[in-house]
C-alpha cells in the first residue's frame, strides 16, 4: 500500500499548487491513499467548507490539522459530523469538536489515521499525546488494519523524535508537520516505523514559512505583533512524502521525499 502525504498547505498559492500538480504525484507515484494537513488551507489559518472542498475536488482524501484548526468560525461545524474528512488532535483537553483519530477505508482494508499535537513551545494546553496514543492504539481493533499512521503536529524537534522512537514497532508512519520547513531526517526506525520530523509545507517558496516576508521581518525589528499576510502567486515549495506500506505485517518497507517546486 502507498500513502502520498502533503505538509501543511498554506492559503490560495498551497491550494493552487496541489489543484495543479496532485495529477502529477498521481501518475508518477500510483497511491492508494492521499493525505494533507490543513491548519492553514484557508488564507494561512484554519479551514473553511469551501477551501477543503476545492482539496477534495482536486483528489485528497484525507485530512489531519493542528493548533490552527478552530480559527474560523465554521470549523466546529466542520469537525463535528461523523463523516468528516478532517481531523483535529486527538489530545485537545475536553469535548471539544470532532475527531482526533479514524478509520480510513482503502479498497478492502482500513488505515489508522491518528492526529496528535505537541506540548512543548506550544501556547495552548494540550493533553499527554504519548499516553494518547496508547489509548487509541489499545481501543481500535487492528485485525483488518493495513497501516496506523499518525501526524504528529509539534513545535519541538526533540518531542517528535522522542515520539517517533517511543511508538516505532506500533505505527506504521510518524509524518512531523507545523514548522513548515522539511527536515533531513526521513528514515525506517529498527522496529518498521517510517519516521521523519517534518514534511514541510505547501507554500509559498519567497516567504518566511508560508507567510509574506516584509511583515515579518518587521516584528523581528519591532517587537510588534505582525500582520499575516500570505502570498497569492509565484513559486510553490511543495513538501510530500510517499510511504509503502506492508499490509500483511504494517510496516514501512520505504519512505522517501517527493519534494516539488512549481510555479502558479
Amino acid at each position: 500500500m502507498r500513502i502520498l502525504f502533503f505538509g501543511d498547505i498554506i492559503g490560495k498559492i498551497g491550494r493552487r499548487a496541489i489543484q495543479k500538480t496532485l495529477p502529477d504525484f498521481k501518475n508518477e507515484y500510483q497511491p492508494d491513499l492521499i493525505i494533507a494537513n490543513v491548519e492553514n488551507l484557508a488564507h494561512g489559518s484554519g479551514v473553511t467548507q469551501k477551501t477543503l472542498n476545492e482539496m477534495i475536488e482536486a483528489g485528497v482524501d484525507f485530512f489531519t490539522s493542528g493548533n490552527h484548526v478552530f480559527s474560523k468560525p465554521e470549523a466546529e461545524a466542520l469537525l463535528a459530523p461523523k463523516d468528516s474528512a478532517v481531523l483535529r488532535p486527538a489530545n485537545y483537553p475536553g469535548e471539544m469538536a470532532g475527531q482526533g483519530f479514524k478509520l480510513v477505508e482503502v479498497g478492502s482494508k482500513s488505515v489508522l489515521v491518528v492526529n496528535l499535537i505537541g506540548q512543548v513551545f506550544m501556547k495552548e494546553s494540550f493533553d499527554n499525546p504519548f499516553k494518547k496514543f496508547d489509548e487509541i492504539f489499545a481501543q481500535v481493533n487492528q485485525s483488518n488494519l493495513a497501516a496506523i499512521i499518525v501526524d504528529f503536529h509539534a513545535e519541538a524537534t526533540s518531542e517528535k523524535v522522542a515520539f517517533g522512537w517511543y511508538v516505532d514497532g506500533r505505527a506504521s508512519a510518524v509524518f512531523g508537520t507545523h514548522t513548515h520547513i522539511p527536515t533531513a531526517d526521513a528514515k525506517i526506525l529498527p522496529q518498521g516505523t517510517a519516521y521523519v520530523t517534518d514534511v514541510g509545507m505547501v507554500g509559498a517558496a519567497d516567504s518566511v514559512i508560508g507567510d509574506k516576508k516584509e511583515p515579518i521581518i518587521k516584528s523581528f525589528l519591532t517587537g510588534e505583533p505582525p500582520k499575516i499576510e500570505v502570498p497569492e502567486s509565484g513559486e510553490v515549495a511543495m513538501g510530500a512524502m510517499i510511504l509503502e506500506v506492508d499490509p500483511k505485517t504494517k510496516k514501512a518497507i520505504s519512505f522517501e521525499r517527493v519534494d516539488r517546486k512549481v510555479a502558479v
